[in-house]
């Protein structure tokens, strides 16, 4: 009988993915850039200090929620990455030897914005960027005044430990990013996230439209075998930027950050009404048990599924 040898994991140059840390901040955000800027390094301070190897910002932490009204002027508040915050951060997180997501407002070229995840290694260099891919345009949420489509299509990114993937906010109600950055191999999904309530639905759909959006996310927590972490900014704003407010009644972030399991348990949940840092394990043990259980990878009917590109079927 003859017998192949195709050598060890490490052998043949793959590294076994081992169990790492990951942490999220829930922070609320002043009128002042810079002011946000040191609150959040504070939260990133402070996740390392629990043991975090890999942490995330809520979406756009720098400002207070802009997409409040449409008003070319805000244009100015953005930056191209990298940058000067991406500078910044990465000397924090060489310092502290994490790696670390950051949602920004980021300029292009003249007139071409995104809304973008850079990521920072503990190198302290860029190591990529995720453009949000889906874009809404609700009211007090006008982002496709602001934002172009991303155009990078879903990523993973890798460290030391293995790979995760970040989409932002709006691309969390869509299954279809998630699947496409799990099948990557991600181990854990983020969402960088500002959302809230208008102060006139509160009442009526508050709790119906909280529980919406951490059913969903658990779902692709579940339906794909992942980890999935959610930083949400949190308290009341009027879109204050240095001063200037936007109309109406404001938002009030609801901020119920969590990460959940690969199987959607909550293992980790921040409070409504203030600052917060999550941290937890990302247990490929954990991942393995639940994959090999509930063996939704191996049943997927990839040959029947190619409708899925088409926006409708009648």
């Amino acid at each position: 009988m003859l017998f192949l040898s195709f050598g060890s994991r490490l052998e043949r140059g793959i590294l076994p993915e081992k169990n790492f840390n990951i942490g999220i901040v829930q922070m609320s955000c002043a009128p002042e850039p810079d002011e946000n800027l040191e609150r959040a390094i504070a939260h990133v301070r402070e996740a390392a200090k629990q043991g975090a190897q890999l942490i995330c910002l809520p979406e756009l932490f720098l400002t207070q929620y802009f997409c409040q009204r449409e008003d070319a002027a805000l244009f100015d508040l953005a930056e191209p990455i990298p940058g000067p915050t991406t500078k910044r951060l990465g000397e924090v997180a060489r310092e502290l030897n994490v790696t670390i997501i950051a949602s920004l407002f980021e300029r292009r070229a003249p007139g071409l914005y995104h809304n973008t995840a850079a990521i920072i290694d503990t190198g302290g260099k860029l190591d990529g960027v995720y453009r949000k891919m889906h874009i809404p345009d609700d009211p007090l949420y006008y982002e496709k005044f602001y934002f172009a489509p991303g155009d990078l299509g879903f990523k993973t990114f890798e460290a030391d430990f293995g790979k995760f993937g970040t989409l932002v906010c709006w691309d969390q109600w869509y299954p279809e990013g998630a699947r496409l950055t799990a099948a990557q191999g991600a181990n854990v999904l983020f969402y960088p996230t500002a959302i809230g309530w208008h102060p006139d639905e509160k009442a009526q759909y508050g709790e119906s439209q909280y529980d919406a959006w951490r059913t969903i996310q658990r779902a692709h927590a579940i339906a794909n075998g992942v980890y999935v972490a959610v930083p949400n900014r949190v308290g009341f704003e009027t879109g204050n930027i240095r001063g200037t407010e936007a109309p109406g009644k404001g938002l009030e972030f609801w901020g119920g950050s969590f990460i959940a399991d690969p199987f959607g348990q909550v293992i980790a949940q921040a409070p409504y009404d203030k600052e917060a840092v999550l941290v937890a394990e990302v247990d490929i043990r954990r991942m393995e048990d639940v994959r090999r259980n509930w063996p939704f990878w191996r049943d997927r009917r990839v040959d029947a599924y190619s409708g899925i590109t088409q926006r409708f079927l009648v």
